[in-house]
């Protein structure tokens, strides 16, 4: 069986190395990847001895653990990697407020915390009385679950921030299963000063000793080496018979893992309102910056979010070189500042260097002296944007995908929300099919 993947990200590079542990013969796995190395949102960049994510400050953390055993010894075995105790906060004003949100109540001033407490409770009560469904619009799913206060303090200008949009735009299925409901009695507590912790299961997390988070798909690409076409974008897909033709080469069977928003455009047989489907689901990028600076050291923290606009354009910053002691030259110290922008716009110009800087001076983050200088990446797609026509445009596509026999795995590639460890165990998975059908003749 001769396999075609398209696009050498994490996705991409675990299926072709499940497909080669799992017996399938190397030569048969061909990449294509567009760019001059594989890595995909995983990348990581080396600017004068900083190392930064170009897409965003990555962790590897799973539930699953044997995901988590298999990745961490294609990066070179558990040694390989620092052990980090999370610490996330908030920037209010001048002040940390412990993260999630509602489990920091305490930390805000005496008004803001009574605004949030008396929210959520009102929030609670209407819940348990009326027994009212979740709205399906997110800018509604967020008065209904946290209240007033603190949509209005936090998750109300922090989110629009971070997705550019109106939030009732977006629908609030996105948040299923992603944002854990936090006990009423752990809220309560927070806001009388009673510390209690949410996301647990992020409590600790992993990070490449060397090389950035790129050290990962690095080791899962090294023995497949041979078989990645770099510089090598997809033209066109064609199906042939009972198999597929990619840039004129034959393949029994094609796995796409590029953004389907690209499909239209290499898949001629692709009927229109499939591709019309496939154009308009809705995405963000992301600008990341570093910035080195002349700093020894960090305050003891994982990464911070910003949900004002007089905290700068950035929602979320890195504390880049407190993940590992190689990520920045002895002495020095760098932070990652991502800003997202709405899919389909123009990245942000000069300024934006300048109104990150400015904007994290005035929270008291940084001084304006220790910058050494700042380094920028920017991302065409990062995030998958919940719209509300998002679930009828993905069933058409993959109903018609499925018809023609094309697979289709990935973040972009089948716009779902997942992190790297997802990816992984989405690739084992679909690995497993596929050699079933190998075994099998088909």
């Amino acid at each position: 069986m001769k396999i075609a993947i398209l696009g050498a990200g994490v996705t991409g590079l675990s299926l072709a190395r499940f497909l080669v542990e799992g017996g399938l013969d190397a030569d048969s796995v061909h990449l294509f990847e567009e760019s001059s190395a594989p890595g995909g949102l995983c990348a990581s960049k080396n600017v004068d001895g900083f190392t930064y994510d170009v897409t965003g400050g990555h962790i590897l953390y799973s539930k699953d653990k044997p995901a988590m055993a298999w990745i961490q010894e294609k990066a070179g075995g558990a040694d390989a990697f620092v052990e980090k105790d999370r610490h996330t906060r908030i920037r209010f004003g001048q002040r940390w407020v412990n993260y999630p949100f509602e489990n920091g109540l305490g930390d805000l001033p005496p008004e803001a915390n009574f605004d949030c407490l008396r929210g959520y409770v009102a929030a609670w009560h209407q819940r348990q009385t009326t027994k009212s469904p979740a709205p399906k619009e997110f800018g509604a799913w967020v008065q209904w679950r946290f209240g007033e206060g603190i949509a209005r303090h936090f998750m109300d200008p922090y989110n629009a921030k971070v997705w550019k949009r109106e939030l009732d735009f977006l629908t609030s299925d996105w948040v299923a299963g992603r944002v854990p409901d936090a006990p009423v009695d752990d809220v309560l507590r927070s806001a009388v000063g009673i510390r209690t912790e949410g996301y647990t299961h992020q409590a600790i997390f992993y990070y490449p000793k060397n090389g950035g988070f790129q050290a990962i798909t690095d080791g899962i690409a090294a023995p497949l080496r041979p078989r990645i076409r770099l510089s090598t974008p997809v033209r066109e897909i064609v199906r042939k018979g009972e198999s597929w033709r990619v840039n004129g080469e034959d393949f029994d069977l094609v796995v796409n893992t590029l953004s389907l928003t690209f499909l239209p455009d290499l898949v001629p047989a692709m009927p229109r309102e499939i591709a019309a489907a496939c154009k308009a689901l809705e995405y963000n990028g992301i600008v990341c910056v570093l910035l080195a600076l002349d700093r020894a050291a960090h305050p003891d923290l994982s990464w911070i979010y910003l949900p004002h606009d007089s905290q700068g354009p950035a929602n979320r910053i890195t504390y880049m070189s407190n993940y590992a002691p190689s990520l920045a030259p002895k002495g020095r110290s760098s932070l990652l500042c991502e800003v997202t922008t709405a899919g389909g716009t123009p990245f942000p110009g000069a300024q934006l260097e300048r109104d990150i800087i400015d904007g994290l001076a005035r929270s008291g983050l940084i001084r304006r002296d220790e910058v050494l200088f700042h380094d920028r990446t920017a991302t065409k797609q990062a995030y998958v944007v919940f719209d509300h026509g998002y679930a009828a445009r993905r069933q058409a596509i993959f109903a018609w995908l499925d018809s023609v026999g094309l697979w289709t795995l990935g973040r972009f590639g089948r716009f779902e929300y997942d992190n790297s460890d997802q990816c992984v165990i989405k690739a084992r998975g679909l690995a497993e099919k596929l050699l079933e059908r190998a075994r099998a003749g088909q």
